[in-house]
């Protein structure tokens, strides 16, 4: 194993990857396995470099003492005696001298392009990308309207054009003509691949408690989905009174596990239908870009035919009502059979297709937050199938089911007004969310989090089993709630999903195309990605205006279930813990990709969820 060069905190010079530009960075760590350095440059980004890319100050200070020292005299007193002549007729013995001056001058360009002096190079890239000026964290300018980048290239083309002519006609050697070409050439390769490649490397940092923490949380949320189901088949619905245990043999039902097969299965097939835009999702780490099918909306609309034709032949859906505990037992078990499956084909996968955050090295940790990013059985994305489809689409259905359970239980004509409250509010929630099915791609469970027991069982069990909950609460418990407060929750959940589909879509479009006119009245802090930080509109009244939107959207899920019990309030406590952690874990990354940048957000927008309190 070969030895390291540099030292932890030792201040080097690292060149910037893709470039041939040096800044001054400080070594904080040496992966073993990989051989690659983690340095951190001085406005907080941190890059895994090679050890070819790294050098000494030393070095650099050698380099530049050595071409400042040679003859500037012989320079000066050259170009003193040449403006005395015609440029066109130089003297013989001095021809020979101005090749070498040439060479001379070509050869400190390029040590001054390595030392990060040469203004030149920046040129040759857009001005919607890296800037050393904005990585620096110098202040050229901290906002930017989203217009600015066209109007600053096109300021630039009378430069580049004059560039170009004087080029064309200066009196240099071919040859060193040919060696700029070719630097050039190198310049505009790296202009064109915009992702930066880097290596997968091990999860220093571990979340959700590291291994014991992610060992608990294996065995805590099957069981609380457990319990919150058997609450609400309880008369009296309290957390602390609890009821004896079913038997064991009541829990499994093959029938059922059989349904939950062909209910997976049946979304595959709507999902594999060559229906629907194909789109490519944001760029791996290695540059290239995976295809998604958007169908997700057909999808729902084929399965709500297929419930429609059931029940037009009487299909009894409140049989989901009776045995949704065997329901919740099957699809855990799915989940579980699938992380395993996940695990295992994970052991064989490329070390650049693991998932950055699951990627420890422990088999505990890997397999609750999942070890690959995306795992594909030809082109189908398990992760992204598992996202929306038969999790979301499920909630629907089982919400639907409650509601008809409700009307046989209590001999309606009609659904009670709670009841087509929460249908109607969740309803809304899953088909925005299918019909801007898009929008998932740029999420971090996609782009950040593998494919785990974290995701297989929050999506087959978690969603449609814990979000149902309200509707299930009131088939046993009816609460009656008159029209004005009715509306009164109405109006609230609409302020709520107005807040969350308008700062996403806002988001969305920003990322897509900065520049669109109608994006124009936007500002936002330019970063050393080439992405910008949006701090007008929803994202400059908190960082995270979506989460604000989902959280009210959740109180108003919960309100026509009334006062007298907590349970059916147990969706809006857990949704408020997991979007504070995800919060969380959203500020790192940030903090770590942005940098500088991303201090400069959060001074311009210091509230991160609820304004005035959080």
């Amino acid at each position: 194993m070969p030895s390291r060069k540099f030292a932890d905190g030792e201040v080097v010079m690292g060149r910037w990857p893709g470039s041939v530009l040096y800044y001054e960075v400080q070594v904080t760590s040496y992966d073993d396995v990989a051989h690659l350095y983690t340095v951190k440059y001085k406005d907080g980004t941190e890059l895994a470099l090679k050890e070819s890319d790294i050098r000494s100050q030393s070095s650099f200070k050698h380099r530049k003492s050595q071409s400042s020292s040679s003859s500037p005299s012989r320079r000066s007193s050259s170009r003193s005696r040449s403006r005395s002549r015609s440029p066109g007729r130089p003297a013989k013995g001095r021809r020979r001298s101005a090749s070498q001056s040439r060479e001379h001058k070509e050869d400190k360009k390029k040590t001054v392009q390595e030392t990060s002096i040469a203004l030149p190079v920046l040129v040759l890239f857009k001005p919607s990308e890296n800037n050393t000026k904005r990585y620096n964290g110098e202040p050229e300018s901290t906002e930017k309207n989203a217009t600015s980048c066209i109007i600053l290239e096109q300021k630039l083309k009378p430069d580049l054009e004059i560039k170009r002519m004087l080029e064309q006609y200066s009196l240099r050697s071919r040859k060193d003509d040919k060696k700029k070409e070719e630097i050039y050439s190198e310049k505009k390769t790296f202009v064109a691949v915009k992702p930066i490649e880097k290596v997968s490397t091990k999860t220093k940092e571990m979340e959700f408690g590291g291994r014991i923490g992610t060992f608990m949380l294996i065995l805590l949320l099957p069981a609380t989905v457990f319990y919150l189901l058997l609450m609400c088949k309880q008369d009296d619905p309290s957390l602390l009174n609890f009821s004896p245990l079913p038997a064991l043999e009541s829990l499994w039902d093959w029938r059922v596990f059989g349904v939950i097969l062909l209910w997976f299965f049946l979304q595959a097939a709507f999902y594999l239908l060559p229906i629907g835009k194909v789109v490519e999702g944001l760029p791996l780490s290695s540059g290239r870009k995976l295809q998604y099918r958007i169908n997700g909306f057909y999808a729902f609309i084929l399965t709500a035919a297929a419930i429609g034709v059931l029940l037009y032949f009487e299909f009894e859906l409140h049989y989901l009502y009776d045995h949704l505990m065997q329901f919740a037992v099957s699809a855990a078990a799915f989940s579980l059979a699938l992380s395993i499956y996940l695990y295992v084909r994970s052991l064989r996968a490329p070390e650049e297709e693991l998932a950055p955050g699951g990627n420890s090295g422990y088999f505990i940790y890997d397999f609750f937050t999942g070890h690959e990013l995306n795992p594909r059985i030809g082109s189908f994305d398990l992760k992204y199938f598992c996202e929306l489809r038969p999790g979301l689409i499920g909630w629907v259905v089982i919400n639907l089911a409650m509601l008809l359970a409700e009307m046989k239980i209590h001999n309606l004509s009609v659904p009670s007004l709670s009841m087509i409250l929460v249908n109607s509010f969740q309803l809304l929630y899953v088909v925005d969310a299918l019909w801007n099915e898009e929008a998932v791609l740029t999420t971090m469970d996609i782009t950040h989090d593998g494919f785990g027991f974290m995701l297989a069982f929050g999506d087959l069990v978690w969603v449609p089993f814990v979000y149902s909950l309200q509707a299930f609460y009131l088939v046993g418990h009816p609460t009656t709630i008159s029209w004005p407060v009715a509306a009164a929750i109405t109006v609230l959940n609409c302020i709520g999903y107005y807040i969350f589909r308008s700062a996403n879509s806002q988001k969305n479009n920003f990322r897509r195309n900065p520049a669109d006119p109608k994006l124009a009245n936007l500002k936002f802090i330019p970063t050393a990605t080439g992405k910008g930080l949006l701090v007008t509109g929803w994202w400059g009244f908190v960082r995270h205006p979506n989460y604000l939107g989902d959280i009210i959207m959740a109180l108003a899920w919960s309100l026509p279930c009334g006062f007298n019990h907590i349970l059916p309030y147990f969706y809006v406590i857990y949704f408020i813990c997991l979007l504070v952690h995800r919060e969380a874990r959203d500020e790192h990354h940030c903090k770590q990709k942005y940098g500088l940048a991303w201090e400069r957000y959060c001074q311009r927008v210091p509230y991160r969820i609820f304004p005035y309190i959080y």
